[in-house]
Order: structure tokens, then C-alpha cells, then sequence
């Protein structure tokens, strides 16, 4: 009788090649099982050490699962969540589908997707450590960089200081062509004036630097890592995907601001814009000193006030002259420090004009004649008060907010003035008084526009107004029909109201149009189509 031997078969005294995973249990014979993944032998402790296949070496088995990697399904811009139990503690993401997981050891839903998926290279979030599951050992490849770059940029000196000179095309995985810091965020309801701000900040200069050389991040208040964090991928030249999602960001925006700033129903590209330069100053340790932060160095500005009570100004004999202070009365004189300008426009005209023929124009005015309420001579009316207002001292950027809207709890008008202005050599200097001390040659301060935030078709209605909710329907309808927009209908909003900004890159000296997803070159003279809101001019250092 022939005893069958309990060894794998050989052949001229070679044994068989078995999978590297399966081993035997024990000493004893039996059938083979999976494996620990240790360094044991493959078989049992009595086979014949010469007669072994050699082992692979430790570069061929880190490699082992690298081709698996599918960059395509990879999205890094989504909030750090656990696909399963929603924790954001100690989250791994699939480097094969994308999708995120928690925990690394046995038990952990990471691990038994691992198992029940094959997906088994998966990169720690928080270290971007890069682990193959479920055998549980560290990978370490250069061809892994690009993976790490995404989820977390990072920019050396050198580089912040080339992005204003250097304009290079960059390429997605797909082969589209972008120019980094011109990529196009998604709507994700009505989030297009969040999507316009993030946009004109991260194309002011000591803004960006600053969020892309911040160090500590992880350290940083969440708001602070997530304006870096978005800054930093819009800015990055090897993108995944052409476009970013700002949900991080806008999630952290409407919790800081206890919903007041919120996605399912339209905001003031404004108010978010002085409540987010406010709050960063804040979260960067600024305090009331003019160089506390970088918001204050770029943006904060001085003017002096002088207040009379009304009934104390001199006696107009019409109720249309200008008022005038009286210096026999007590004047109130202070100095305040400023973050925005705002601008006044005139009042939309009523009646329409004989000149024509039955139409009411939309009437103009220049920029110019707007900035001279700053100009220490012109007297203001404000809350039973006589204000004047004197400019002292200019920042590098000013913001000026051309006020548009006016908004009740039951409706929301808009002032169709057009505004003109030069992009170029804008003569702020010429407000300020003798004795400012003022940048460079007294009178000759100039500044040029940077980013100009505009508003298309009619302002939204409150939020919750259902009693006039029909009216204000048929009333945005109608008034769709006279504005510059040229929207899509599937790119339109209930309200036909959308935030877009312009933006000169500097690196080329060219004006793009960022609208979401949308980004295009435009010509200079585009930028007047639209009906400017917020603008953030840059001294003229030259």
C-alpha cells in the first residue's frame, strides 16, 4: 500500500510554488488557511530550506497593491467623515474608490472593507501615512507624493513668490487646462455670493500668502483651516479635478455664524465679507493695534468723523440744499478706524423723462463723484445726525461697497445705477487732506481694481415670506427681461438673482469671470455689463 505523502508534490526535487498568504495553521497536517502575513515560513517547519522559492523582497511586496490605485475616483475636498459611522476620528481614505473609512486595526470598518471589497491601500487623513489592509504594514513610495500633494498642499517661499509673475498652465487628470488659483467651485444650493467672496480673497496678495504659508494649520481655529485648506487646493498646479468643492469651508461658515450666513437660501455678498474678514482677524490673535493681523495690515484704514446734531446745523431755506455744519454749535470729533467704504448711489429715478419718449433710463454716475462723501467737506445725513467724514490714512487694499439694496421683512429693491470708473490710476489720494501722511508722493496715491464683485438680475426675497412669495415670483420674472444676465434656464436661481466676480490675474494682467463652475477670459470693457457691489482696489506701489 502506497502512502500518499502529505508534503506538496515536487518535481526533480523542487517543490511546487504555493500563494505567499497560505500557510498551515499548525504542525500538524491539514488543510491550508489564510495566513497572519508575518514573516513565517510557508509551509512547515520541517521542509528542506534549500529547496524554497526565494522570498520577494520588501520594495515587491510594498508595491504589491499599488497598481489598484485609482486616482479618478479620488475627492479630497469633502468634509472627513466616516462613510459608515459618520466619526471624524482617526479617518483612512480608499485609494481605490474614495470613499472614507475609520480606523486601521481588526474591527474597524476600514479593515472589513478591505476584506469584503479587495480595496487594500488606504492613506491616513491627518499623517498621510499610507497603509495596505488587512495585512496592516506601511507603505512608503514616491509614486505616492502626488496623492499626498492633494490632500495636503504645501507651498514653499519661493513659489508664493512666483504666483504674481509666473503664469503656467496646468493640466487635471483628464487633460483640461487651468490656470491655478482661476478654478471654479461648485454651487451647491445658493451658495454663489459665499463662492464670489472666497474668490476675490484669495486673489489679495497678503491674504493668500498668508493662507498658503500658515504654519501650525492643525493648530489654527477650524474656520482658519478651512479657508487655508481651500485657498491652498485653488492655488494647487496638479489638481486631480479642474474644479474644487468649498463645502468644508461653507459648512464651517454656517455653524460659526450660528446659520445666519446659510446654503439653502441666498446671502449678502457684503455681510458675508466684513463678517469673514472680522472673524479672521480674530482667529489670527489680531486685537485693536493696526498690525495685529494680516486683515488689518492689508485692509484697515483710518478717517476722522465729525458729528453735529441735526437742529443744530446751520437753517437751509430749501429742503433740497445741502446741509451745512455751523461751528457755533458743538461738533463731536473722532477718529475711527475702517475696514470697507461704503458708497451712496443716488435714488432711482420715479418718472419717466420727456427726452425719452415715455422710458425711464437707468441713470449713471461716476466713481469719483461718490468717493467726494470722504472728502472732509461734503455733510451727510445719518439718524437724526449731521456727519462728515475725513480720510486720514489709506490701507494698501480698500474695499468699497456700493450700496444696491434696500430690504424690508416684505420686500427687497435693487438700485440700477450704473457705475463708471478706470481700472487703472484711480486718484484715492487725491481725498486726503494736507497734513495726512500718505505713501509715496502726496497727491499722486493711485490705486488699481483687483477683484470686482458684481450682482445679476433681482435681489432674492427674505427668507420665509410666503405672504408675498407669488408676488415676488411674477415680479422677478418680469424684471428678468430687462437684465444683463445671459443665463441658461437651468443655470438660473428661483429669485433670477446670482453673485459673480471679476478678477485681474496678475501674473498675465488679465480679467477673468468667475461664476461657480464657470471660469473665463473676458475683455476689460465686460466688466461695466455687470452691476458692480463690492470692489477691492490695490495701491499703486509703482
Amino acid at each position: 500500500m502506497i502512502i500518499p505523502s502529505k508534503r506538496p508534490a515536487t518535481e526533480e526535487g523542487v517543490e511546487v510554488s504555493l500563494p505567499a498568504k497560505l500557510r498551515r495553521t499548525d504542525d500538524q497536517p491539514g488543510p491550508l488557511v489564510a495566513g497572519t502575513g508575518n514573516d513565517e515560513s510557508d509551509y512547515d517547519s520541517d521542509s528542506d530550506g534549500d529547496n524554497r522559492a526565494p522570498e520577494p523582497s520588501a520594495l515587491e511586496i510594498e508595491g504589491l497593491y499599488l497598481d489598484t490605485v485609482n486616482r479618478a475616483s479620488l475627492d479630497f475636498d469633502f468634509e472627513q467623515l466616516c462613510s459608515v459611522s459618520l466619526s471624524n476620528n482617526n479617518i483612512y481614505a480608499c485609494l481605490v474608490c474614495g470613499k472614507y473609512y475609520q480606523g486601521r486595526g481588526k474591527q474597524t470598518h476600514a479593515y472589513f472593507h478591505s476584506i469584503n471589497e479587495s480595496h487594500h491601500v488606504f492613506i491616513n487623513l491627518h499623517t498621510l501615512r499610507v497603509y495596505v489592509l488587512p495585512d496592516n504594514y506601511e507603505v512608503d513610495d514616491k509614486s505616492l507624493n502626488d496623492i499626498k500633494a492633494a490632500v495636503r498642499p504645501t507651498y514653499s517661499v519661493e513659489q508664493v513668490t512666483q504666483l504674481d509673475s509666473v503664469c503656467d498652465d496646468a493640466y487635471d487628470l483628464s487633460g483640461k487646462r487651468y490656470i491655478p488659483g482661476l478654478v471654479g467651485l461648485n454651487r451647491i444650493k445658493c451658495n454663489d455670493y459665499m463662492n464670489a467672496v472666497v474668490q476675490a480673497l484669495a486673489h489679495v496678495p497678503p491674504i493668500r500668502d498668508a493662507m498658503l504659508l500658515l504654519p501650525d494649520l492643525e493648530r489654527k481655529p477650524p474656520l482658519v483651516q478651512r479657508m487655508a485648506g481651500l485657498v491652498r487646493r485653488m492655488w494647487h498646479p496638479k489638481l486631480f479635478k479642474s474644479h474644487i468643492s468649498p463645502h468644508e469651508l461653507h459648512q464651517e461658515i454656517v455653524n460659526r455664524s450660528k446659520r445666519h450666513f446659510k446654503l439653502d437660501s441666498s446671502g449678502d455678498a457684503f455681510e458675508l465679507l466684513t463678517w469673514l474678514l472680522n472673524t479672521l482677524h480674530m482667529d489670527l490673535g489680531g486685537s485693536r493695534k493696526s498690525d495685529s493681523s494680516v486683515v488689518y495690515k492689508a485692509f484697515r484704514g483710518e478717517l476722522s468723523v465729525a458729528t453735529q446734531q441735526l437742529q443744530d446745523t446751520k437753517v437751509r431755506a430749501r429742503e433740497e440744499d445741502p446741509i451745512e455744519m455751523d461751528a457755533a454749535k458743538p461738533i463731536v470729533r473722532a477718529k475711527v478706524p475702517f475696514l470697507t467704504l461704503s458708497l451712496e448711489l443716488p435714488p432711482k429715478p420715479l418718472f419717466a423723462d420727456d427726452e425719452d419718449k415715455g422710458e425711464v433710463g437707468i441713470p449713471q454716475v461716476a466713481l469719483v463723484s461718490l468717493l467726494q462723501r470722504y472728502n472732509g467737506s461734503t455733510v451727510v445725513e445719518w439718524q437724526g445726525q449731521a456727519k462728515q467724514y475725513q480720510l486720514r490714512k489709506l490701507p494698501q487694499f480698500i474695499i468699497c461697497h456700493i450700496k444696491r439694496f434696500t430690504k424690508t421683512e416684505l420686500s427687497a429693491e435693487k438700485n440700477p445705477t450704473v457705475v463708471n470708473y478706470a481700472i487703472h490710476n484711480v486718484p484715492f489720494g487725491n481725498l486726503l487732506p494736507k497734513d495726512a501722511l500718505v505713501h509715496g508722493p502726496h497727491g499722486n496715491l493711485t490705486y488699481n481694481l483687483i477683484a470686482n464683485i458684481c450682482h445679476d438680475g433681482q435681489p432674492a426675497l427674505p427668507a420665509g415670506n410666503t405672504a408675498s412669495s407669488e408676488l415676488g415670483q411674477s415680479t422677478a420674472a418680469t424684471l428678468a427681461a430687462s437684465t444683463a444676465a445671459t443665463y441658461t434656464s437651468d443655470e438660473t436661481t428661483s429669485a433670477n438673482s446670482q453673485y459673480l466676480v471679476y478678477l485681474r490675474h496678475a501674473a498675465n494682467d488679465k480679467w477673468y469671470m468667475l461664476r461657480d463652475l464657470h471660469v473665463e477670459p473676458v475683455m476689460p470693457q465686460m466688466i461695466f455689463l455687470s452691476d458692480s457691489y463690492v470692489q477691492i482696489w490695490q495701491r499703486n506701489d509703482k
